[in-house]
């Protein structure tokens, strides 16, 4: 990527309409089902990020061909067998390629690599090597990190109970129990999204899963064929946290937001700015291919504290660093605990965070797996360092947004990865 940089200007006010592009973790996983389908899928309203852009490389160089009309990617599924590659699975920056791709490389009768960008070079990737070597991949790395030299087999079922709560490496190993011979069990110590098993079950797959206390049982029986669907892709919930933090902002504002993603393992979101004290109402509530989907009125208003904390941490991951930086905008301030996943991100979230928020004049302290930022702080305008991650270069761009003076992001480029159209977007929506 080429380093850019963003100045963004205060607003007094967020007033408008965002119809927001197809949900990211849903494009991913998708994109990849359809590849191993029967038939032809069409998605409409795919994600526009460069994650999900990677995605669909990675599964044109296991021989998927798909083409894209618009908003429109049309793909013709293989079954569940691919093609050897004749070049490396280039996952560029994005996690959720590599983790969730290596559980389908891993039931091929060929051997992947898998690379990545300098920032994903650095991500730990034994949380999945370890329960697909369990299954009898053969897996080569360099201290559990990319690049991954995958040789995949007839894979054996496993009962696994994963150590961390991840989706990422549930779906990985639900898609390798695709090709186990018998059943394979995942357990989970909290619950995470559930998005591939709601996709598993659009393409037709048996998928049975219970609650075991603040956790779930997911099983999936091997040698299931998977049928391709027609579907639109919800907006991206974590898209949106950035437009509804920013109306948290101002009291009076007003946003709308049609067709967003309303899965009950995200929504956690709305609920806690709802408690926060942001006016949320839905309508139109729907259900597409087993995603709930609606559309959401806000209203701003004075935001009180909050404490992410246990199940919380894991539901809002992706959204901590928006909600952290405008910490100091709220009455109470903002404290995150249990989070120490985010120090192994795109960036070390954690650290970027508070970096930022000083550089902003903010009182803010750095805990190993949380931060502490007390409410009730004035910002101003500072030089913000993205370290080319989307997700901080978009937080400190909302927070710009209530600051004295200007703010300059650099690298913001690394919005793209999600959300190019991202900047665009936030000024049409800011009142000067």
């Amino acid at each position: 990527m080429n380093e850019s940089q963003v100045t963004v200007r205060p607003a007094r006010n967020i007033r408008g309409s965002v119809q927001l592009p197809g949900d990211k973790s849903i494009s991913h996983r998708y994109a990849m089902l359809a590849g191993i389908a029967d038939g032809v899928s069409r998605l409409e309203n795919y994600s526009t990020g460069a994650d999900c852009a990677s995605t669909l490389g990675c599964m044109r160089s296991l021989g998927v061909d798909w083409n894209q009309d618009g908003k429109l990617i049309e793909v013709r599924g293989r079954g569940l067998y691919l093609s050897a590659p004749s070049r490396p699975l280039d996952c560029a920056n994005s996690g959720s390629t590599m983790r969730m791709l290596s559980g389908i490389v891993a039931g091929q009768n060929f051997t992947s690599e898998m690379i990545g960008d300098e920032s994903l070079s650095r991500r730990p990737m034994e949380r999945v090597i370890k329960p697909l070597t369990a299954m009898g991949a053969q897996i080569e790395s360099q201290l559990g990190k990319p690049p991954l030299r995958i040789t995949g087999t007839q894979l054996k079922p496993i009962d696994y109970r994963m150590p961390v709560a991840s989706a990422q490496v549930k779906s990985c190993v639900l898609f390798a129990g695709l090709f186990a011979d018998g059943e394979t069990r995942i357990e989970e110590p909290l619950r995470t999204r559930d998005h591939t098993e709601v996709a598993l079950r659009a393409f037709g797959v048996h998928v049975d899963r219970k609650s075991i206390g603040s956790g779930s049982e997911v099983r999936i029986r091997g040698g299931q064929r998977l049928r391709g669907v027609d579907t639109r892709i919800p907006g991206d919930l974590s898209s949106a946290a950035f437009f509804l933090c920013a109306a948290g902002l101002f009291p009076g504002s007003q946003l709308l937001i049609p067709n967003l993603l309303m899965n009950p393992t995200r929504a956690r979101l709305l609920d806690f700015l709802t408690q926060m004290g942001l006016r949320i109402s839905v309508t139109q509530l729907d259900e597409l291919n087993g995603e709930l989907v609606g559309s959401l009125q806000v209203e701003g208003a004075e935001l009180k504290g909050a404490t992410i904390a246990g199940g919380d941490s894991a539901s809002l991951i992706d959204e901590i660093p928006v909600l952290a930086a405008i910490a100091p905008f709220t009455e109470q301030g903002i404290e995150v605990r249990d989070a120490k996943e985010l120090r192994v991100k795109e960036s070390d979230r954690i650290s970027a965070v508070a970096t930022n928020l000083r550089r902003m004049g903010a009182q803010v302290e750095e805990r190993e797996d949380g931060l502490s930022i007390p409410g009730g702080q004035s910002l101003h305008g500072a030089e913000i360092d993205s370290q080319s991650d989307h997700r901080i270069a978009m937080a400190f761009a909302v927070a710009a947004l209530r600051s004295e003076g200007e703010t300059v992001i650099h690298g913001a480029e690394a919005a793209a990865i999600s959300y190019p159209a991202f900047f665009q977007v936030l000024e049409e929506l800011a009142e000067r």
